[in-house]
């Protein structure tokens, strides 16, 4: 039987994305290879506990919530992760998986939503995007782009255009805390007129950096 480690698993409102403010378990994987300037959950990176997949299932139960989502660090940098989300799809959850985008994507149950964070110029991780997701995109899935200023804007609005993502899934524009200015990208947005959704972090705005919110 695989085992996890696991940082934490917890019940709060999902702060992102198609189901934000819905009652979540969230499963937080321990590890990440990836060392992205903005990172708030560097806590994630290291220690946590070896657990197997039956008693990670039994917490989740005992929240008693239909929908739960897999993050991290980066989950799918755990082998024990594909078997995770299979699970917990068989068990009948809404399932959703949040991942760099550094990692393939293309064998993760296609009953999972995937939530996919292209690193953008001011990560400092730009370069362990790995391109070859965007063709495994389904209009289930979402992409984020974490926006630090003027630059990662004008990079993630290109690639928006030259992958045309906005036909392919939904595109999530979300500024980085205490870097870029919200109202601004809000406005950077509406002269362009992007085809895609602003969003604020909602879990910050109520509960700030608190790990396990």
């Amino acid at each position: 039987m695989p085992q996890l480690r696991i940082t934490e698993i917890f019940l709060s409102l999902q702060g992102e994305g198609r189901s934000t403010g819905c009652p979540t378990v969230f499963v937080r994987l321990t590890g990440c290879p990836l060392r992205c300037g903005y990172c708030d959950t560097r806590y994630a990176f290291s220690g946590g506990e070896w657990q197997t997949l039956d008693r990670i299932m039994q917490q989740v139960e005992r929240h008693r919530t239909e929908l739960v989502c897999v993050t991290g660090g980066e989950p799918l940098a755990q082998p024990g992760c594909m078997a995770l989300l299979t699970a917990l799809c068989d068990a009948g959850y809404r399932v959703s998986l949040e991942t760099s985008g550094a990692r393939d994507i293309s064998g993760v149950d296609a009953r999972v939503v995937r939530v996919m964070d292209l690193k953008t110029p001011g990560s400092g991780e730009t370069e362990k995007n790995l391109m070859s997701n965007l063709d495994c995109l389904t209009p289930d899935d979402q992409v984020k782009f974490v926006i630090t200023d003027r630059t990662d804007y004008e990079w993630s609005r290109q690639l928006l255009q030259d992958h045309c993502l906005a036909e392919k899934c939904e595109v999530l524009f979300s500024p980085a805390q205490q870097e870029q200015d919200a109202a601004q990208l809000a406005e950077w947005m509406l002269e362009d007129r992007l085809n895609a959704r602003f969003q604020l972090q909602l879990h910050k705005l109520l509960w700030g950096d608190q790990p396990g919110r």
